[in-house]
């Protein structure tokens, strides 16, 4: 499976601008041999959007998900986007994918970051779910959840072979070791693909810590990011190709109950 990975620009561009450029986006994963786009976090409306990502969730947020169920089924390329949706008259900040001729597949984020997140949104009660996309089980998380390895290990242990991560990663020199290695670590300690798009640059109330990247099981990075600039990542998913690592690295089939 070919895997496109998009860090994206911070801007304060409108929702309908935003849903435009994923469109262009998916059209250059496609063209790229791609099967999947992972977008950041909020990539609708705006991570930094504030108040009015409640606006946006409750006025288009689920328009915006059909439009993204029809970009998949129309580009023949599965979506996975962060977007701020209403469910059960709460906002919540939700990890979608969306796969050709398949129903949506929604996950509310569980871990909220710093009270800007808290006042915003409800957290997320049910368990990340499992999906299969191109033969391969993958998990949905969202950002800060990726940082507890309780979550990434749960998907591990339920059979995820790849982990699907849109973030928003506030720069920081924390966010830089986050970054640079807890996200290969993750991948390393679970024998797991992690796939990590964050936002790049600045918009009104935040600055972007950059460094998207694609984890491998051996905690290479099969593609990476600057800390700055946009970028498509593109990047061969073959689990076969690291199972001396499995072999040397049996976490799973080793671990004990403690």
């Amino acid at each position: 499976m070919r895997v496109a990975a998009f860090q994206l620009a911070a801007s304060g561009e409108a929702s309908s601008a935003r849903l435009a450029a994923i469109e262009a986006h998916v059209a250059e994963a496609k063209q790229a041999g791609a099967t999947l786009a992972v977008f950041p976090e909020l990539a609708l409306p705006g991570y930094g959007a504030g108040e009015a990502i409640k606006d946006e969730a409750r006025a288009r947020g689920d328009d915006d998900l059909a439009a993204l169920a029809r970009l998949a089924a129309q580009s023949d390329v599965a979506i996975v986007s962060g977007i701020a949706l209403q469910r059960d008259g709460a906002i919540v900040n939700a990890a979608v994918l969306l796969r050709p001729g398949e129903e949506p597949v929604v996950y509310a984020k569980r871990q909220l970051y710093s009270d800007y997140e808290k006042a915003l949104f409800r957290p997320g009660e049910m368990p990340p779910p499992i999906v299969d996309i191109g033969g391969m089980k993958a998990g949905l998380l969202v950002c800060f959840d990726v940082e507890f390895p309780e979550h990434v290990r749960d998907l591990a242990k339920r059979g995820a072979e790849i982990v699907l991560v849109p973030t928003a990663l506030p720069r920081s020199p924390a966010a830089h070791f986050i970054a640079r290695n807890v996200i290969p670590v993750r991948a390393f300690e679970n024998q797991v693909f992690v796939v990590y798009a964050d936002w790049c640059g600045a918009d009104e109330r935040f600055a972007y810590q950059g460094l998207s990247s694609i984890a491998a099981p051996d905690g290479s990075r099969l593609a990476e990011a600057g800390d700055s600039e946009p970028a498509m990542l593109i990047a061969d998913i073959d689990p076969g190709a690291f199972t001396a690592s499995k072999e040397q690295n049996p976490y799973l089939d080793e671990l004990r109950a403690v």
